[in-house]
């Protein structure tokens, strides 16, 4: 996925504004913030007053100008700006992530949870990835080796009656020999 990094063009903010409201939103410590019902309308409106300020700020608008646009106070701006908000902290740090090509990992939280799971962090994913391939071989080795151990078993038996029929036979022959004695 292409982002706009410094957006040219009301489309390009938008895009911006949008994957930083989003990626940020994703994040497994924000999820955390936002599971109180009472905080989240707050945490979404405060993200996307600072996703829309960041990525306005990209674009090169005025503090101003991205006051008038989204229609909060300049202080409001530029505190979210600084990082001296929470909120403004959280999307400069998503912006950051984006800019060094981790937005896969971002993105990676959004297909967990659309998929109805729990977020991790991307470490703890990474090795629960790993234990589960490694799980998945182990179980392909074992089916291996039961199915190796029913063909043999299969050999076996297969052996045992033809045992059981010379066995058979061989009585049968003793009890022939008995009768002519």
């Amino acid at each position: 996925m292409e982002v706009p990094l410094n957006p040219i063009g009301r489309e390009e903010i938008h895009r911006l504004e949008s994957i930083l409201l989003f990626a940020t939103l994703f994040r497994p410590e924000v999820i955390e913030l936002i599971k109180d019902p009472a905080e989240r309308l707050t945490w979404v409106d405060s993200l996307a007053v600072a996703a829309g300020a960041i990525a306005r700020e990209k674009a090169g608008m005025t503090v101003s100008e991205i006051a008038e646009e989204l229609g909060r106070t300049e202080q409001t701006i530029r505190k979210h700006l600084k990082g001296e908000t929470k909120a403004g902290q959280l999307v400069r740090e998503t912006y950051e992530l984006i800019k060094q090509g981790k937005l896969d990992e971002l993105v990676k939280n959004v297909e967990v949870l659309a998929k109805g799971g729990q977020l991790v962090a991307m470490e703890e994913y990474e090795k629960l990835k790993k234990e589960k391939e490694e799980l998945e071989a182990k179980v392909r080795e074992l089916e291996e080796r039961v199915k190796t151990l029913e063909e043999e078993n299969h050999q076996l038996k297969a052996k045992l009656e033809n045992v059981r029929k010379v066995l058979n036979d061989a009585l049968e022959r003793v009890k022939e020999i008995e009768k002519l004695l």
